[in-house]
């Protein structure tokens, strides 16, 4: 069942703009990735939930999506990502930001996650100006935006295919706009086999 949900969570860039996301959902979402191992249980993050279109139209100017597309100009106007989460560090808790970055990570998967459950879908995003984040949203200086996190309901079709040898890495879209992600194969990762 995990295994499903994992396959089932990909990362999407492009989404159904008729169904909202609600900030109960997205509280839903922060709350099952609160429980989350943290470093020391320091806990040093709290999370900026965007759910409101006008903030969510501001959002989607300030994000990049499809990196290894950059031709298809991703999102394709009119499915962009309705809600966003982000991840933000709070010095006042603790101050080096650097230490507790594989938290971000663990937060960020079990949010995808939660959303992959509730049948929605998601996109880690790391190809923002955290300075300029910041600003837009009147963040106080003691935050850092680590993550974004868009989500909503997926309008694409992604399909995983096993990585042959030879094959690039880097997802792709074909003539029919399927989304294809390369996975190496188990016996490919295994080291000691």
């Amino acid at each position: 069942m995990l295994k499903d949900l994992v396959k089932a969570n990909r990362s999407c860039r492009g989404y159904d703009r008729s169904r909202k996301v609600t900030r109960e959902e997205l509280l839903e979402m922060v709350d099952t990735a609160r429980f989350t191992a943290a470093g020391v249980n320091q806990q040093p993050y709290k999370f900026y939930l965007i759910y409101e279109e006008e903030e969510a139209a501001l959002m989607n100017t300030l994000v990049k999506f499809g990196a290894n597309l950059p031709e298809l100009g991703l999102p394709f106007p009119g499915t962009e990502p309705p809600a966003f989460i982000l991840i933000c560090h709070d010095a006042e808790v603790f101050e080096n930001v650097e230490r507790f970055r594989l938290d971000v990570g663990i937060m960020a998967q079990t949010i995808t996650l939660a959303a992959t459950e509730m049948g929605l879908i998601g996109c880690m995003i790391g190809n923002y100006n955290k300075d300029k984040v910041k600003e837009a949203l009147g963040l106080d200086d003691r935050f850092t935006v680590e993550l974004i996190i868009s989500i909503g309901k997926n309008a694409e079709d992604i399909r995983l295919c096993d990585l042959e040898e030879g094959q690039s890495h880097k997802y792709y879209r074909d003539d029919n706009g399927v989304h294809w992600v390369p996975k190496r194969k188990l016996e490919d990762i295994v080291i000691n086999k």
